[in-house]
């Protein structure tokens, strides 16, 4: 060459390549649980990860075979069933990261797949605790997770579509859905999503609705993930999408609006009147986590003469030997209490829980002898506080209390009109916010007055005729009582 420098002429397998034992223990190479094993009689190679096989099933229906078959029934062995021949090196190689063992017959190599089944047993869901109904949730396998569902939904109907993601990973991914009642173009978009992602992989479904997301700047989560069996399959009943990610015990819904966080299965297993205060009561709990400390701020700093003046008095006692402002002092105490909770949540489950109750109490009774903030302060970050924990969904609860400091700070600057404001602001972004192409504010706006029946309220079943329209199902109809 012209700079005087030689050119490496050596060149990587491109994994198109036939598959040799030479070949795939170069591409193997310095991994020490990888065995490599030649079976006597037969003269095969076996190549293997012995932490990801079934060594009991590998030992009884291969190597014990094999190791005693002569070169010809060698042949007529690998050429039916279980084996199949891996057509280039990438399959090869495939095959054996995901639990199977790789023979080698000369030039010939087949896969014959055990993989070990490792995991947990179906449990109930910590996260997303009921009363009533069922109490069995998903795992973190995903053949576990799709004959759950299997069993529930007994239709060819179900259908499944696999995908991949992860450059390195090479996580498996299932995305499912109801022929005749899912809208074709969603499942056309969302796996097209899926695969136009390019990264070294995902760990759990909760870090792949973020790379999906048409907003990814928003603090509100635009898809529903759930570890309940039974709320997924009312999605898919309900015309919606559902995407299983091998090795997380969250399964995504798309598409989804924001009341869809609101609503609990456990909605559905007792009497409408009751589901529907329920619903009502977690919605006022919204409005409490978002408003209430903030509303405090507003009124103690610029509004005094919203208050009835009996309070007033206890409240200018209870604040006269507090030497912060109430912006100050709010924004203190709410981040003690988020102090408190991610403690609570970080500590073993006993030591978690006293030390929410007991710092509780010691922190917000020495604070208010001390004088570092008032009692009414403590009683309002305390409503706050148990009302989010109404709220279904863990991560729309984590985006509130993280809007309610902003709010507290608009308050603390501004007074009431800042509070409107932020909630004004709010209100426009939410309605930006898309989900697959759908609106998140469904059913408010745009105005579906029959969606309200399963959104605001939870309807009577006999009411409940139509499925979600956020579906845009081709077939719309989903209750029909001949009574």
């Amino acid at each position: 060459m012209a700079d005087g420098k030689r050119m490496d002429t050596k060149t990587e397998p491109s994994g198109k390549e036939k598959p040799t034992l030479s070949l795939v223990l170069d591409e193997l190479k310095d991994c020490v649980d990888c065995i490599h094993q030649k079976l006597g009689g037969s003269g095969a190679d076996l190549v293997y990860f012995a932490a990801i096989v079934d060594n009991n099933a590998l030992q009884r229906d291969l190597i014990g075979p094999l190791s005693q078959a002569s070169p010809e029934q060698l042949a007529e062995a690998l050429s039916g069933a279980p084996y199949s021949s891996a057509k280039d090196l990438e399959a090869c190689i495939s095959g054996i990261m995901n639990g199977g063992a790789a023979v080698f017959d000369g030039q010939d190599a087949y896969l014959f797949d055990i993989p070990k089944q490792v995991g947990r047993t179906i449990e109930q869901s910590e996260t997303e605790t009921i009363i009533t109904g069922p109490h069995d949730g998903f795992v973190e396998s995903l053949e576990e997770n799709l004959g759950v569902i299997r069993k529930r939904i007994r239709s060819a109907k179900l259908k499944t579509i696999a995908l991949e993601i992860g450059e390195i990973s090479k996580a498996r991914i299932v995305m499912l859905y109801v022929e005749g009642i899912v809208n074709d173009s969603f499942v056309k978009m969302l796996s097209e999503r899926i695969g136009d992602i390019e990264i070294d992989g995902v760990a759990d479904a909760n870090m792949l609705v973020q790379l999906i997301d048409e907003n990814p700047n928003s603090v509100f989560p635009q898809y529903l993930t759930t570890e309940r069996p039974d709320a997924v399959i009312s999605k898919l009943l309900g015309g919606r999408i559902v995407v299983i990610l091998d090795g997380s015990p969250s399964v995504i819904c798309a598409p989804t609006s924001f009341l869809e966080f609101f609503s609990s299965p456990d909605d559905y297993y007792q009497r409408w009147p009751i589901g529907t205060a329920l619903r009502i009561l977690r919605l006022i709990g919204f409005i409490i986590t978002i408003c209430f400390t903030a509303f405090y701020v507003s009124v103690t700093t610029f509004h005094y003469e919203m208050i009835p003046h009996a309070m007033l008095l206890n409240l200018a006692e209870s604040r006269s030997r507090v030497p912060f402002p109430p912006l100050i002092e709010a924004l203190l105490m709410e981040t003690t209490i988020e102090l408190l909770r991610e403690a609570g949540a970080r500590l073993p489950t006993k030591i978690g829980q006293t030390i929410g109750i007991v710092g509780g109490i010691v922190i917000g009774q020495a604070a208010v002898q001390a004088g570092f903030t008032s009692n009414i302060l403590i009683i309002a970050v305390a409503i706050s506080a148990i009302a989010s924990f109404v709220i279904p969904s863990y991560i729309m609860s984590a985006s509130l209390r993280l809007i309610r400091f902003g709010l507290i700070i608009l308050a603390g600057v501004i007074g009431n009109l800042g509070l409107i404001m932020g909630i004004g602001l709010l209100v426009i972004h939410m309605a930006g916010v898309t989900n697959l192409g759908t609106s998140y504010l469904t059913p408010i706006a745009p105005a579906k007055f029959m969606d309200i029946l399963d959104t605001l309220v939870r309807g009577p079943f006999w009411a409940l005729k139509k499925r979600p329209t956020i579906s845009r199902s081709p077939n719309p109809v989903r209750t029909k009582i001949k009574r």
